[in-house]
């Protein structure tokens, strides 16, 4: 007699191993959250609000990440597991009877599909420009060399070479991903000790309409915080990884709330060490603003070295995010809500091979987009069925299972939870042609969703 689903899935699931303690894990999100974001995006988040006032939406967006980071904090605790907000949403409501309920799990999975591969992508399309700063004429020279698509195949490439450095037992991955998050730590603290020691207050001078509070600065400061939210996205990145962290319901807040806190810090440092070197209006027209900063710190030469650390964050970064995200697939495939292949593991190395190799190859595919694009994308998509679906999530958690161990609970709740609600629609509201993509997207899967559930009833039927 064959074993029952729930006894396979169980099997299936007890073949990764708990291989991530706190150090790991606080590495890999941090390695996650800092990465190449705010070297690729200070040009546009300046630009938005035309000024260094765009400050403002730093803090903000680092106190909605606070707030939505006690979110992933308690349901990571409580519901550990691979898959992060696909886990969440399915034990809180995939279990029940009403199909919308159902629904919402298999809606996290087919939009990560586009907004979690788009996400990974751009840190790749992003660090191009800083391969061109060391080896400037690479455009032509790959053109030259009749390459097909330029630096956005050098992009895919590099893509794929990460998902290969990944292809390896988790506790060798844990220590992978402190030795790059050390680089990482060291890159930012270069820039900031160098911006704070060369610092020139004059240039963080404001333009005169800069809190002149009106329907185009309300519309700047969406814009400017939906560029820091994608900066700080990753603090919840070991919540993917919940089926391979020792103590789950200890590690992963801890984690979390570390990670997010000490990022949020470092990024406000950093780009005011910036900034108070490169003037603002010059800052906002660069593409590669770190190279450009230390450049006119300490000549080329230093700032090729230094480029070359920003390509080891990169790496970091990629590293810990393709990880992370590779485990969402493989869990719903190991639940009976996705292609079963992806929940196929490596027989001796004891990683989800058809879940890592999908998604690298989906990355490398979106490499060829405009970077504003796969940002913008990757934000918006993603809000309406993970961060505000599972926010709601939790409150139906609170009140309705009782069983459920809550190791970790929010402070001053529900006051946090609905700070983070208000922050991500109020992202969406400024940003109306987005939301479009984002519904364009759910309506989609929706569709996908009732043909997925005609195929499972036919084969499930008897013939």
């Amino acid at each position: 007699m064959s074993a029952a689903p729930e006894e396979r899935t169980l099997a299936t699931r007890t073949e990764l191993v708990r291989g991530l303690g706190l150090p790991q894990s606080i590495a890999l999100n941090i390695s996650n959250m800092v990465g190449i974001g705010p070297f690729i995006t200070i040009p546009g988040f300046i630009a938005a609000m035309h000024g260094p006032q765009a400050l403002i939406a730093w803090v903000v967006a680092a106190v909605l990440v606070i707030c939505d980071g006690l979110v992933w904090s308690e349901l990571g605790a409580a519901l550990p597991g691979s898959g992060g907000t696909y886990h969440f949403l399915r034990e809180i409501f995939g279990k029940r009877d009403s199909g919308w309920q159902r629904m919402l799990p298999f809606l996290f999975v087919w939009q990560f599909l586009v907004s979690g591969t788009m996400e990974v992508a751009s840190g790749y399309i992003g660090a191009m420009p800083y391969v061109e700063f060391i080896f400037p004429g690479l455009s032509e020279t790959l053109h030259t060399w009749r390459i097909p698509g330029g630096t956005s195949t050098l992009a895919a490439c590099c893509c794929l070479l990460v998902t290969w450095m990944l292809s390896r037992r988790i506790n060798v991955i844990g220590w992978f991903g402190i030795v790059l998050c050390t680089g990482t730590i060291l890159t930012v603290v270069i820039v900031i000790v160098s911006g704070l020691t060369h610092f020139n207050a004059s240039l963080l001078t404001l333009p005169p309409d800069a809190f002149k509070i009106d329907g185009k600065w309300v519309n700047g400061l969406g814009a400017a915080m939906l560029i820091a939210i994608y900066d700080y996205l990753g603090y919840y990145n070991i919540c993917h990884l919940g089926e391979e962290v020792r103590d789950p319901g200890r590690t992963i807040p801890r984690a979390v709330i570390t990670s997010v806190v000490v990022v949020a810090a470092v990024y406000l440092l950093m780009n005011v060490s910036i900034i108070a070197v490169i003037p603002w209006e010059q800052a906002m027209k660069s593409d590669q603003i770190a190279s450009l900063f230390m450049e006119t710190l300490y000549g080329r030469r230093i700032a090729v070295l230094f480029t070359g650390l920003i390509l080891w964050t990169v790496l970091a970064c990629m590293f810990a995010i393709t990880l992370g995200y590779s485990r969402i697939p493989f869990a719903a495939a190991t639940n009976g809500d996705f292609l079963a292949v992806f929940a196929r593991v490596h027989p001796t190395k004891r990683y989800p091979i058809v879940s890592l190799w999908t998604l690298g190859f989906l990355t490398a595919i979106f490499c060829y987009l405009p970077l504003q694009t796969v940002i913008e994308t990757a934000v918006t998509v993603r809000i309406l069925v993970q961060f505000v679906a599972q926010i709601f999530g939790l409150h139906v958690l609170r009140t309705t299972r009782p069983d459920v161990v809550m190791p970790f609970r929010m402070w001053l709740y529900p006051l946090p939870s609905l700070i983070a609600l208000l922050g991500w629609l109020f992202v969406l509201g400024t940003r109306l042609k987005l939301l479009g993509t984002a519904i364009g997207v759910i309506v989609s899967g929706i569709v996908v969703y009732h043909i997925f559930l005609a195929k499972s009833a036919a084969k499930s039927s008897p013939s």
